[in-house]
C-alpha cells in the first residue's frame, strides 16, 4: 500500500495484519481522486477532510499529500489510531490533521459543536457492519457540518447498497470497481 500522488507520492503506509482493517486499495484511491481533482492537480488545496473509520488513515493522507489543508481521521479502534499516527510519523507529517478516537457519529457531534465545516467526508466502514453505513450517512444528513458543497463518499461492497437517500443527502453517482464500489452524496 503506498501513496498514489502529491507530496509523498509512492511512500509506503504500514498496515496491521489480522486486525479488522481492510485498507481502501490503491487502485480504488486512485480513481477516487481522479474523479475528486478532474485533471487538476490542485483541486484539493486548502480543502477540509473527515475521513471516518480511517483504518489506516490512508484515504486522508491521500488527500494530505494533494494539498488538503486538515484531515480529521475518525477511529475507534486504539491500534488502528496508533498505525494512523505511525504513518503520519513515518511521513514526515507535522500538522493539518486531528486523530479522533471515536465512533464515527460522536465525532461528528464533537466536531460539529466546535465549528468544523466539511469539504469531503470519506466514510469506510468495515464490510460486515452495515447498519454503520446508515448510521453515519443519517448523521451527515442532519449535520452543519456538510453543506451543499461538501462531498460524502462511502466505499462499499458492490453487491451492498447503502441507500440512495438520507433526508437531503442524495446519491448522484456510483462507481463499481472488482468488489468494491464508492457512492457520493450532496445535499
Amino acid at each position: 500500500m503506498r501513496i498514489i500522488a502529491g507530496k509523498y507520492r509512492s511512500r509506503p503506509l504500514a498496515s496491521l495484519p489480522r486486525l479488522d482493517i481492510r485498507p481502501t486499495s490503491d487502485k480504488l484511491r486512485e480513481t477516487l481522486f481522479n474523479i475528486l481533482c478532474g485533471g487538476n492537480p490542485g483541486a484539493l488545496e486548502g480543502t477540509t477532510w473527515f475521513d471516518l473509520y480511517a483504518g489506516t488513515g490512508a484515504v486522508g493522507i491521500e488527500a494530505l499529500s494533494r494539498g488538503a489543508a486538515q484531515v480529521n481521521f475518525v477511529e475507534s479502534a486504539p491500534k488502528a489510531t496508533a498505525l494512523i499516527q505511525k504513518n503520519l510519523q513515518t511521513l514526515g507529517v507535522e500538522g493539518g490533521f486531528r486523530i479522533l478516537r471515536s465512533d464515527a457519529v460522536s465525532a461528528l457531534r464533537k466536531c460539529e459543536r466546535m465549528g468544523i465545516p466539511a469539504n469531503y467526508v470519506f466514510l469506510d466502514p468495515p464490510y460486515r457492519l452495515e447498519t454503520e453505513y446508515a448510521r453515519a450517512l443519517a448523521s451527515l444528513s442532519q449535520s452543519r457540518l456538510v453543506t451543499r458543497e461538501t462531498v460524502v463518499i462511502a466505499e462499499h461492497l458492490k453487491k451492498f447498497d447503502p441507500g440512495a437517500d438520507f433526508g437531503d443527502l442524495l446519491r448522484y453517482r456510483k462507481l463499481e470497481q472488482g468488489d468494491a464500489a464508492l457512492s457520493f452524496y450532496r445535499r
